[in-house]
């Protein structure tokens, strides 16, 4: 047995370029990994092993015939189930779309073709990206959720089932089972990656993003998703500078994710300074909230009063409240972002980096939720690019550690955490 799965897409990539490893071999060993992991993670809402070989076997013929080659040229992706594939279903972790097969791919699907990566398969997504979990169970312990909603892309990377997987964040759905799962999960910067082609949920919210092991895997899935060079100056010339906030959500924080960023803190006092979150952050979930919700019942009301009968009841709910926000409410929530990103502009111009909790703490124990996302939603609101690296544990599990950056500066994020994961110590 070969061990190619567990390559980074940078690796891999450059074994492919080489001559050393072909994609058909690639290609198979990830779906040997996933023909053994699958039954236990449960990561794929579709997989078409044939499909996949058959893009391998093109790839590797035209390195042969010495056709261009682009930045991910025979390498495996996976895809959350919300993103339009002509190949393959897109389902949206709902029965209300059984079967559907769209006409045409998302414009990140094609993007990832013209770059050369093989389309490994559809990963699962909770229902219509929000709430209701899938059949997926996290791969540092079975018993636990993997989080939520792209909870197949990042127990598929966490797994070792692919290099890179796609996923999306309305508010936590990226970062939260990147922590749980114990893999970097990226959010760029709103705005930087098109949304055609992928189910609409809160269009001043909605960001595509994605897993890897590595920032440099991050770096180059986000420069072919965004059509947009994604290289830092190198940040190695000068000491390291990290703003430990504790946003509002830090008293609902378990103990043991409380007292190992303590330990983190304490552990790099050069590094890392504590910095006081401003006090107008305060009611910051209520305006996410009103945001992401009024919206919710533009965007899936109609879903939900045709497929009642399918749909969960705290996406009933979530509708009704939705339904209930006023458009003024509505509109003061969206016009609040900008005075709070401002306020913020100090402490992105004295510090790299603000370093935060990922999520409440390690994965929850059960499959029947997916967490809370209350360590993210400040971030997506105001459209920044936030990451999470799996530098801490506790209790034996994952505990993902959040940088947050400028807006733009999503190059600059992805040095930093290379960094941070490179020389940062937890005791």
């Amino acid at each position: 047995m070969n061990d190619f799965h567990r390559l980074t897409a940078t690796e891999s990539g450059a074994e492919i370029r080489s001559g050393r490893l072909s994609s058909v071999d690639l290609v198979n060993d990830c779906l040997r990994r996933i023909a053994i992991r699958e039954p236990v993670i449960g990561a794929w809402a579709h997989l078409d092993a044939e499909f996949a070989r058959a893009q391998a076997r093109a790839a590797d013929a035209a390195q042969v015939a010495g056709k261009p080659l682009g930045p991910l040229h025979g390498v495996p992706v996976g895809i959350k189930d919300i993103i339009d594939t002509a190949d393959l279903p897109t389902e949206h972790g709902t029965p209300a779309f059984a079967g559907r097969r769209p006409s045409h791919d998302a414009e990140v699907v094609r993007r990832l073709k013209a770059a050369g990566a093989i389309i490994l398969g559809k990963t699962v997504t909770t229902e219509l990206a929000f709430y209701g979990p899938g059949k997926t169970r996290n791969p540092a312990d079975p018993l636990r959720t993997p989080g939520g909603s792209s909870s197949g892309s990042a127990a598929a990377v966490a797994d070792a089932h692919v290099p890179l997987a796609l996923g999306s964040q309305t508010a936590g759905s990226i970062l939260r089972p990147a922590s749980y799962c114990g893999v970097m999960g990226f959010k760029p910067s709103f705005g930087l990656i098109p949304l055609d082609g992928v189910i609409a949920q809160s269009a001043p919210l909605d960001t595509l993003g994605g897993y890897a092991r590595s920032a440099a895997d991050l770096a180059l899935l986000t420069a072919v998703l965004s059509g947009q060079p994604c290289n830092a100056p190198p940040v190695e010339d000068r000491p390291l500078r990290l703003a430990f906030m504790k946003t509002p959500a830090w008293p609902h924080g378990d103990q043991v994710m409380r007292d190992a960023f303590e330990r983190l803190f304490k552990s790099h006092p050069s590094v890392i300074t504590k910095t006081t979150m401003p006090s107008a952050f305060d009611h910051t979930g209520g305006l996410q909230r009103a945001v992401q919700f009024h919206d919710i019942a533009k965007n899936y009301g109609p879903i939900v009063d045709e497929h009642g009968s399918v749909i969960s009841a705290k996406l009933k709910d979530v509708v009704a409240e939705g339904r209930a926000v006023r458009e003024a409410e509505y509109s003061a929530a969206c016009a609040g972002r900008e005075p709070l990103y401002q306020s913020l502009d100090t402490i992105f111009t004295a510090y790299d980096a603000i370093l935060t909790p990922a999520a409440q703490g390690i994965a929850p124990e059960g499959l029947s939720a997916t967490g809370s996302p209350m360590f993210n939603f400040i971030w997506t609101y105001l459209g920044v690019p936030a990451i999470s690296i799996p530098l801490l544990t506790g209790d034996g599990l994952p505990l993902g550690v959040q940088l947050v950056g400028r807006r733009g500066a999503d190059a600059h994020l992805l040095a930093i955490a290379d960094r941070v994961m490179r020389t940062l110590t937890p005791n």
